[in-house]
């Protein structure tokens, strides 16, 4: 088991030999982590987690109660999985039948947000610092900064990294700054885009 010296773990979380967790991370209590998976730094994993063999979590990620992240999902630097967001890896499963080799993969990229008891079904790519709302079931592609509501989830419009709502419409052209962070969102066609007041 490679854990770094820094990592928390609780007494009562399970870490499978193999497994490799970044310096100060933290996993709490009834979380079980198999040994393939590889944790980043400076994440957390709360109460009753679940992550599988064939996971890769980036650094920075919030991991909340009661997630299960199985084979083929891959949070990258920065998401968050909010209380009881689902995760599925197979499309149509039957308990008579193995599907082990249909897993599909899903990517969660960076900054973005899952909230509490959303459903990302497999296969999905989830855009950098979108934002999924509460009891959202994504089956489809999201767009970066897109933000996604209902069921099933459609896009409502856009969010800054920060996490405000961008006032720019869904299509067509527009700009606006970040009260927070200086940052300019452009939207060129159907796709949002940021550049750091920093730049």
């Amino acid at each position: 088991m490679a854990v770094h010296s820094e990592a928390i773990i609780h007494e009562c979380a399970i870490v499978y030999e193999g497994a490799r967790i970044g310096a100060f991370t933290r996993i709490w209590h009834w979380t079980h982590v198999c040994e393939g998976a590889v944790i980043g730094e400076k994440c957390s994993l709360g109460q009753n987690v679940f992550v599988g063999n064939k996971v890769q979590i980036g650094n920075n990620v919030k991991v909340q109660n009661n997630v299960s992240v199985y084979d083929n999902v891959t949070p990258e630097d920065g998401v968050f999985c909010g209380p009881s967001a689902m995760f599925t890896n197979v499309l149509n499963p039957r308990s008579a039948v193995s599907r082990k080799n249909e897993y599909r993969d899903t990517l969660v990229e960076r900054g973005a947000t899952l909230g509490a008891n959303c459903t990302i079904v497999c296969g999905t790519r989830i855009g950098h610092f979108a934002f999924i709302g509460a009891g959202a079931v994504v089956n489809r592609p999201v767009k970066p900064f897109g933000l996604m509501v209902g069921v099933p989830a459609r896009q409502v419009g856009w969010m800054s990294a920060h996490g405000d709502r961008v006032e720019l419409p869904l299509l067509g052209h527009g700009e606006w700054r970040c009260p927070h962070t200086g940052d300019l969102y452009k939207l060129q066609g159907d796709q949002a885009a940021a550049r750091s007041s920093q730049a």
